[in-house]
């Protein structure tokens, strides 16, 4: 098969593409078939080196992939030939990725696809839309009627944590460009500050009256100084980016008033809790409540080019379908 692969860690001009010898599945693992696949930030980060894991090689980059079943093995019962499926936990802990004509995937970790969704529409947002569940309902405990404000709104995993946080009947204060401030209210931000304005932390302070309950942000700046300040008793922030961030933690007001801060990436997530995000996704994907703002396609050869947009910062908020 053709694949999207490396042979050492490194910068992206480590990428290759060509022939590998074509996957065998063992007994609870299923062989499909790649229609489409994509390019997300912690693709990059595992490609380069910057976030080390089991990584046989030569090694097969990419996360996310959606495709047809071509093999089910015994362990894998209720899935049959032709079913169209997706998973967006390959590529990572010893799995081959998602980058090639064909891939093996624990039936575990596989999922199957709603009637009548473009697979291209769905590569887009399975791992955003995954990670955003978990990070509001597994590590952020949200419930109804709480105040959850989300930094870089407008962004891949920033617009479907507004999207899921606003269903679930939570208020939503975003941060985003004064541009994207109409996209966001479109996905449910009762509230939209310019993440630009110097003002910002007093507009926080007057936009959450009664303090914020979870606060997210996307954008790595991780202003905990301030931030721990404005949130309520038993407040929660999630940290999802970041990777070099070193900010300064006011301790006493977070233990204080029982405040808690967590780390979370989703290639830690457990088998039962991707299961849980998955049925989430699907449901949206099915009420057509996810879709990407801009798409960028590209051949299985060009692999090497999107994780250089993305490092470059070229695709803004557009995502990347590439096809086999």
């Amino acid at each position: 098969m053709r694949a999207a692969y490396i042979e050492r860690p490194g910068p992206v001009t480590e990428i290759r593409y060509g022939e590998l010898p074509a996957p065998r599945p063992g007994p609870t693992d299923v062989l499909v078939d790649v229609l489409a696949t994509t390019v997300n930030p912690v693709d990059t980060f595992v490609r380069s080196g910057a976030y080390p894991t089991a990584m046989p090689l030569p090694f097969v980059v990419g996360r996310d992939m959606v495709g047809r079943v071509a093999e089910a093995g015994p362990g894998a019962p209720g899935l049959r030939v032709g079913d169209l499926v997706w998973c967006n936990s390959l590529g990572y802990d010893g799995r081959q990725g998602a980058a090639a004509e064909q891939a093996v995937v624990p039936a575990e970790r596989l999922y199957r696809l709603p009637d009548g969704v473009d697979p291209a529409t769905a590569v887009t947002v399975l791992h955003p839309t995954a990670t955003a569940y978990l990070a509001l309902f597994v590590h952020g405990r949200l419930r109804p009627g709480e105040t959850v404000v989300v930094e870089g709104a407008a962004g891949n995993v920033g617009s479907a944590l507004v999207t899921l946080a606003a269903a679930a009947g939570a208020r939503v204060v975003a941060t985003a460009s004064a541009a994207d401030a109409g996209y966001c209210r479109g996905l449910g931000a009762a509230e939209v500050l310019d993440y630009r304005d110097p003002g910002l932390l007093s507009r926080l302070r007057s936009a959450c009256p009664d303090s914020m309950d979870v606060y997210l942000d996307t954008s790595g700046r991780n202003e905990l100084e301030s931030i721990v300040d404005l949130l309520a008793l038993r407040g929660r922030i999630v940290l999802m980016a970041g990777l070099r961030s070193r900010p300064v933690l006011p301790a006493g007001s977070l233990y204080l008033n029982d405040r808690t801060i967590t780390g979370f990436v989703i290639s830690h997530a457990t088998v039962s809790e991707l299961a849980e995000a998955a049925g989430a996704v699907n449901r949206l994907l099915a009420a057509g409540r996810v879709a990407p703002r801009g798409v960028v396609s590209l051949p299985l050869s060009a692999v090497g080019e999107a994780h250089r947009m993305l490092e470059r910062g070229e695709l803004r908020g557009r995502r990347v379908v590439i096809r086999p």
